[in-house]
């Protein structure tokens, strides 16, 4: 695999959201790229600084080499040992990384550890990331992009196969617990798709099982899990005729969203076209997530974000309109 170029998807299959959320909806998926963003490439420093099982670890690590994120070389030879280096294409997942811990660190408490904080190399200060558009570099909320489904977004083709979940609980063999609430929205091949049919103006329960296209109960399921993490509020009405809204909770997982189908599109496309197309209204311009720093407002690099260690405690929560 040449983990240089994208690579292309089969025509009339999963589209890249799919293959997007159905790789990385994985919390151990997350934090082996987290250290090898790092630096760590050997087997037995991962299983040092994560509490991973050998058989977790080393299926993690067969899917990224596989998928071209992680490239797999010897560095011994009696015995043969390998070490596994980011490929670009692994190392352009950190804006996913970073929205991800942002959203966590502001929204979500009782982690099973206390979230580092991370500091912005540029300015040398705590830094939050903000999301701005790529064209004119303006702060983006989620009413100020319009979305469309693309000519490979037809129904069902965003939906993680249930081959590709990598579910995450608590526990080695699960999920470490550093990100409870993303994996309760991405680590569902059903919690995807309701996420996504929310962001694209769903409201009424029947508008989600439409377009999730999966049995009421489970649709009634998901939509109880989004309410009771305040992703979601039903507002009062006949019974079964509520109308669930994104909270700003809800609104502010707009850039874990759009950076990591940002991602997926770039290196897995489908050979009819995009899955979706998003326009930034304020500029008219195709909308490409830019994560800048909440500080001094500069565009932020893998290589300035630096992960300093424990902070007191989060700031509270400013609305997110």
């Amino acid at each position: 695999m040449d983990d240089t170029a994208p690579t292309p998807l089969p025509p009339g299959g999963q589209n890249a959201i799919a293959v997007a959320f159905g790789l990385l909806g994985d919390e151990w998926t997350l934090l082996i790229l987290r250290y090898a963003l790092q630096g760590v490439r050997r087997y037995q420093d991962w299983r040092g600084r994560l509490p991973i099982s050998h058989a977790v670890l080393t299926t993690r690590l067969t899917r990224l080499t596989d998928m071209g994120l992680l490239a797999r070389s010897a560095y011994q030879q009696r015995p043969v040992r390998y070490e596994y280096r980011l490929t670009p294409r692994g190392r352009e997942i950190w804006p996913v990384l970073v929205s991800i811990w942002g959203w966590e660190y502001r929204w979500v408490d009782g982690h099973s550890e206390r979230l580092p904080w991370m500091r912005h190399g540029g300015c040398g200060r705590h830094m939050e990331p903000v999301m701005v558009c790529g064209g004119c570099a303006r702060p983006v909320r989620p009413r100020e992009v319009s979305s469309r489904l693309g000519p490979s977004g037809a129904a069902g083709r965003s939906i993680p196969s249930g081959a590709t979940r990598r579910r995450s609980t608590a526990g080695a063999e699960g999920g470490a617990g550093l990100f409870p609430e993303t994996m309760s929205l991405i680590g569902n091949r059903w919690s995807v798709a309701l996420l996504g049919a929310a962001f694209l103006g769903a409201h009424r329960f029947g508008e989600f099982q439409q377009r999730l296209g999966a049995p009421p109960a489970m649709v009634a399921d998901r939509l109880r899990t989004f309410c009771a993490l305040g992703v979601l509020e039903v507002s009062a009405g006949e019974p079964g005729r509520g109308s669930y809204r994104l909270t700003a909770k809800g609104r502010a997982f707009f850039p874990v969203v759009m950076t990591l189908i940002d991602w997926g599109q770039r290196w897995f496309p489908a050979p009819e076209g995009p899955a979706l197309v998003s326009t930034h209204l304020d500029c008219g311009a195709d909308f490409v997530p830019l994560l800048v720093c909440d500080g001094c407002g500069q565009a932020l690099y893998d290589s300035d974000v630096q992960v300093i260690g424990e902070e007191p405690a989060a700031p509270v929560p400013a609305p997110v309109r």
